[in-house]
């Protein structure tokens, strides 16, 4: 799989909205306003569970998840650039930072997301790697 770095808005046109998006994603993300980024996804949403391991399916699905993980963790992501790749989908390099409910640091470093997206909205999200 070949990735690409846009390099103008006139030939990315698609990129661009996917980057929008997904910024609206992570910053409702981390206001934890749940259903402003759930508004932004497919009603069949295929998301990892990154807390247990495995995956949840549907929006419900990913708003129980978030609220079961708001409980026991406080994670922050920040994006730190986008690319996309060939076949359409869009990588996020995030910074993250998982704080426990006290506020004391559990992890930080990088992570990647790869996003799928269908009709402007996420279908699916996976972890590819962990740094």
């Amino acid at each position: 799989m070949h990735w690409n770095r846009p390099s103008n808005r006139a030939s990315t046109a698609r990129s661009i909205g996917g980057v929008e998006l997904l910024q609206r994603a992570y910053d409702a993300f981390n206001a934890r306003d749940i259903e402003a980024a759930l508004a932004l996804m497919h009603e069949d949403v295929d998301w990892p569970n990154g807390m247990e391991g495995g995956r949840v399916s549907g929006r419900d699905a990913v708003r129980s998840y978030w609220k079961r993980q708001f409980t026991l963790i406080d994670s922050h992501v920040e994006p730190m650039g986008f690319t996309e790749a060939d076949d359409g989908r869009v990588a996020v390099d995030v910074h993250q930072t998982v704080r426990d409910p006290h506020g004391v640091v559990l992890s930080e470093g990088r992570v990647t997301h790869v996003y799928t997206l269908r009709d402007d909205l996420v279908v699916r999200m996976d972890i590819v790697s962990r740094t």
